[in-house]
């Protein structure tokens, strides 16, 4: 036999990379990709500042709440001091016993809004600590001299301008708008040829008993073009689909502009308002002061009845109560007005909170102060 055997071994390995240099649709689809990150980069940012505003409101919520429960109670010991008198002048003769009944009647509605009033800060308090995830054991409340000052700049179309580049709502539709009109190009590129370089590279070897071992490599490169001639319809489909989903985008952009702006506007007027408002409160309550001195002092002499007291005394309380609501007003209304413009930050809540302080008295202090009128006739 002439050769001891006749097998033999082949090994072989290669490599081949492929490198697409045109898909029109891949980038389309890839851009598309970035607007909606960024559209949910600007959600996350309105989420923000929802958060801030929902943590200020119920902290807020808190304090006027409390300061409905000491007006309440204000309002309930004042009319059940008036009740006891007009028992007692009843039972010496001075008065019908239909004030009495007025009186007892009105401690009664008193007594039930004050109740009313201690529910009220209990629920208020839970939609606090279901922000915070604690309950916090005092309140810093306001401090009195906390500047009610109007908007800067005061100019509602600078705002409302300041709102369309910034307000967090418009980015995100915006962004969205740009995601669609990415994903309608991506689909209407299906009908796009498809461009490829593939590049291999393969090495051969050959062993046997008795030839010497031999090697064999070879390299290979190529472009692909790839036509897309028929689809079935799905492509022209998704272009339709798509066409949709952008004039939806649309609308949605259009819609949330125009809310906004309009908002901002409102908010503007609103905050100009709670500062006028405050303003004219601040001087009710020393006017209801003095009517309420001087109606306890003509009951005292008989020219007032036990209802015109009464009346007086609520009138007081309420003119205390809607002051110190106006400045709660004012404080949320700036806090949205500046996040409908976009620019409502963690730095706000700090800003606000130098305002806020323990030793800082609520409603009661107003109630003390006891300032009046002067009497016209001297």
């Amino acid at each position: 036999q002439l050769f001891a055997g006749d097998s033999y071994r082949t090994y072989r390995y290669g490599v081949e990379l492929t490198q697409p240099l045109f898909r029109a649709q891949d980038w389309f689809s890839y851009e598309a990709s970035q607007f909606q990150a960024e559209a949910a980069e600007a959600q996350y940012n309105l989420a923000q500042q929802q958060l801030i505003l929902d943590v200020a409101t119920a902290y807020f919520d808190v304090l006027r709440a409390k300061d409905t429960v000491t007006t309440a109670k204000a309002t309930e010991t004042a009319i059940q001091r008036q009740y006891e008198q007009a028992r007692e002048r009843f039972d010496v003769g001075l008065i019908a016993v239909t004030e009495v009944y007025e009186a007892r009647a009105s401690y009664d509605d008193a007594r039930s809004q004050r109740i009313a009033a201690d529910n009220d800060l209990n629920v208020a308090r839970e939609q606090l600590a279901r922000l915070t995830g604690e309950y916090p054991d005092a309140m810093e409340n306001l401090r009195q001299n906390f500047p009610l000052g109007r908007p800067e700049p005061m100019d509602p179309t600078s705002w409302e301008a300041t709102a369309v580049e910034q307000n967090w709502s418009i980015q995100a539709a915006l962004r969205q708008l740009n995601a669609s009109e990415a994903s309608l190009k991506a689909a209407k590129s299906g009908h796009l040829p498809t461009l490829e370089l593939s590049a291999s590279y393969q090495e051969t070897s050959l062993e046997n008993a008795l030839f010497t071992q031999q090697e064999r490599s070879q390299s290979v490169a190529s472009l692909s073009l790839t036509i897309p001639l028929y689809t079935g319809g799905g492509t022209q489909a998704g272009v339709r689909q798509q066409r949709s989903l952008v004039t939806v985008a649309e609308q949605d952009l259009n819609t949330t502009r125009r809310d906004v702006q309009v908002n901002t506007r409102s908010l503007f007027l609103t905050v100009n308002n709670n500062v006028e408002t405050a303003s004219a409160l601040e001087q009710t309550i020393i006017s209801r002061r003095s009517a309420l001195d001087a109606t306890r002092a003509g009951y005292d002499v008989g020219t007032r009845n036990i209802v015109e007291v009464l009346d007086a005394e609520r009138a007081y309380y309420v003119a205390l109560r809607d002051y110190a609501n106006a400045r709660y007003d004012y404080v949320i209304n700036t806090l949205q007005l500046k996040q409908a413009a976009g620019t409502l930050s963690p730095q706000d809540l700090i800003d606000l909170n130098n305002w806020l302080s323990e030793g800082a008295r609520g409603i009661e202090a107003l109630a003390e102060e006891g300032k009046t009128l002067d009497d016209p006739v001297q």
